[in-house]
Formats: structure tokens, sequence, C-alpha cells
């Protein structure tokens, strides 16, 4: 048999042994470079959302708690003493001006009229007697058939009887006003609430007995409270020409009632009180509101929105587009011209829908990122993408998320 053993050398000539070493090291470093070329390329930067801040003009809005009033308020109390015969009203209704709503018992009061005109006609009779005394004295002193004293005495008594009269019918005047007093009316139109006696009750007019009680509630007054701050900020900023204050009849005042509902009907400013409390540092703001349909009752708690001028100067970022820093203070990401991120500190004054009013720290221009703000680092490199945003506050045109913001590149 043939052996192969034979055939094959155990040795290899120093010649085939470089050129087996050189053709290996050919062959590892054309691996390595196959490796390379097949490594994937550097990440493209973060594509992220932006929006470009233009000033637009917002009204300057203060929201400020307040209390209703009723536009007039009149007590009724008594005003003579004596009982109370009569109610003629119902409670909750509405009286008009001079309405009867209660009857006191005038009995005493007709008497006390009756001996004021008696009293009169008593001293008017006097007053003929002693003057026809005077007359033929006036005689008599003359011829002297009486003396001068006599004379001067009668005088003197046509006088007191001339004071009497006048003393009678300021007492018959008196009488017939105490009289009128039994009728108790209405000393206004407006809404009666609860009586506060009953028919049988005694009243005094030295006590003054509350009745009843009367107020006019259309229209109403809204009485708010406006710190002394709020007050020195809007005037510093109308100074600066950041703030075009509205005047006293363009001022428009909403409400807010307690179930958060918007009062239908808007108000009018009406004035704005000089004196300052020491206790708050408040100053109270007066608006008048229609209330045709009673809605505003008084003492009723409600929240005035007022507008007290424009900001022509403001910028609106949404609130998805401003985040805060460890201390607290508001500021958002802005790409610069070499489309680095760049965070900058604001200053923000309230929340109109969903945005939020910046009053200083913008520039016109400026782009705002509003979406993919998580990957956007101060200092990092992006590829901003205009978006428009929706009414909800979200951009409603969503750039495609490449690389850096979720989608993996494509596999190589």
């Amino acid at each position: 048999m043939f052996d192969l053993r034979r055939r094959i050398p155990t040795t290899l000539p120093p010649t085939a042994s470089r050129s087996i070493l050189i053709g290996g090291t050919l062959a590892l470093l054309a691996l390595t470079g196959c490796d390379q070329k097949k490594a994937p390329p550097a990440p493209p930067p973060a594509q992220v959302g932006v929006i470009t801040a233009q000033p637009q003009s917002v009204p300057v809005i203060n929201i400020l708690p307040g209390r209703v009033n009723s536009l007039l308020t009149a007590e009724v109390r008594a005003r003579v003493n004596g009982i109370v015969l009569q109610r003629n009203f119902t409670e909750g209704s509405v009286v008009h001006q001079g309405q009867l709503l209660y009857k006191i018992d005038p009995a005493p009061y007709i008497a006390a009229l009756d001996q004021a005109k008696a009293t009169l006609q008593k001293a008017q009779a006097n007053v003929v007697a002693t003057r026809a005394q005077v007359t033929r004295f006036k005689t008599l002193v003359a011829a002297h058939a009486v003396s001068s004293q006599d004379y001067d005495n009668a005088v003197s008594t046509e006088g007191q009887a001339v004071a009497d009269v006048a003393a009678g019918k300021a007492a018959v005047e008196t009488a017939q006003i105490n009289l009128g007093y039994t009728d108790v009316t209405a000393p206004i139109t407006g809404r009666i609430g609860i009586s506060q006696v009953t028919v049988g009750a005694y009243v005094q007019a030295a006590n003054a007995t509350l009745m009843a009680t009367v107020q006019r509630i259309d229209p109403i007054y809204v009485d708010v409270v406006q710190s002394t701050t709020d007050i020195l900020r809007l005037r510093k900023e109308a100074a600066a020409g950041q703030l075009q204050m509205a005047g006293p009849n363009q001022v428009k005042v909403e409400l807010t009632l307690e179930d958060g509902t918007v009062y239908s009907h808007p108000g009018t400013f009406q004035f704005s009180d000089i004196t300052v409390n020491q206790g708050t540092g408040t100053v109270t703001v007066r608006a008048v509101f229609p209330n045709p349909d009673q809605t505003l009752l008084p003492g009723m708690f409600v929240q005035a929105r007022i507008t007290e001028g424009l900001n022509d100067k403001a910028f609106l970022i949404p609130e998805i587009g401003l985040s805060h820093d460890p201390k607290g203070n508001p500021l958002v990401l802005v790409v610069d011209n070499q489309n680095k991120v760049e965070a900058r500190n604001v200053t923000t004054s309230r929340v109109i829908g969903h945005d939020w009013v910046v009053d200083s720290g913008l520039k016109p221009g400026d782009r705002i990122i509003v979406q993919g703000v998580i990957k956007a680092q101060p200092g990092a490199t992006v590829k901003p993408v205009p978006v428009t945003m929706d009414p909800s506050g979200v951009p409603a045109s969503v750039p495609p998320q490449t690389g850096s913001l979720g989608q993996l590149p494509a596999a190589h």
C-alpha cells in the first residue's frame, strides 16, 4: 500500500515559512479593515420642536376676592312707641318707596293730636282777649285813666299769648308727625327681608326697634380688595411704558361665582378708595353689576377679574416649554444661532389658557424648545424644527423622531 505519511515532510524550508507568515498577516489586516468600515456613524444632533417668540398685546388681569353689597340698604325702625297692629307685605318681595309696611296702634297719638289742637285754640282765643285789652289800655293811659304799668302788663300778656299760639302750632305739628309715624312705610324701593317683629309686638322709639330691612340689589355693588404692592407695580410699569393703563370707564370687570361659574353680565369699574387698610395693606375697589335675575345676593363671595391695562411687550410661551431651575426660578430652553441649547431664566406673571405670560427674559426671534425638552441639554447642539401649537397646548405638527430622540439608526 501507498503510505501518505512518507509524502508529507515533517519540516518546511525557510522560504516556505516566511511565505506562510506574510500571508497570515495580510489576511488579518484585511479582516481588520473590513471591521472598521462596518462601524456605525456618530449619531446626528437631537431633533427638537421650537416656536419663535414674538411680543404680543396681552391684557393685564388681576383676579381679586370680593364681596357683594347692595346698592342701597335701608333699615326700617320704629320711630314711635306702640303695638304693631298690621304687617302689610310678604317677606322677600319687592316693595316700593312709600308703601305701607306696618301699622302701629295710632289711638294714643290721635288723642295727643286732639289735645294739641285744643291747646292751640285756647292760645288763639287768649290772644284775641289780650289784644283787645291792650287796645283799650292804650286809650286809657293817654287819658291817665290807667297807669302806665297796667298798660305795660297788658302788652306783655298779649305777647305771651302770641307765643302760646306759636307753641300750640308746634305741638300740633309734632303730634301730626308722631301720628304719621304709626304708618311705617318703605323708605326705598327694593327687596324686603325677614320681618323682625310680628303683629302684637311692642316697639319703642327710644331703642329704635329694627322691624325689617329693605335692600336694592339691581344694580348691585361688588367690593374687592387690592394690595398696595400691585397698585405700585402697575404704576411703575405704566411709567416705564410697559403697560397701557385703561381709563376709569374702560376697565372691564368679570365675576366668577362660588360654584366656579362665570357671571353672565359684565360690570363697570366705579372707583378705587384712597384709604389703605392698615391691618391688611389693601385698598377697596368697587364695581357695579346689573342683577336682573337676582343671582347676586348681598354678602356673597365672588372672584373679580379686573382688566387694568394692556401689555404690548409680553410673550406667550406654552406651559410645556417652561420649566424651573433647582431654586424654583422659571426658565426656558432657547436655541441660539449656532443651534446650541441655552437655558435662560425668565419672569412670568400669570397663565392665560395653556400659555405662560413672560414679562422679561426673552427677545423677539428667540427659538423656544417646546418638544424634546428632556433630550435637549444646555450646551448641546440640536436640530431645531418649527412646530405649531394646537388649542390644547401641545404641538400640532410633530417633527419626526430620529437619532437621540428615540428612533435607532438603520442597521448596516
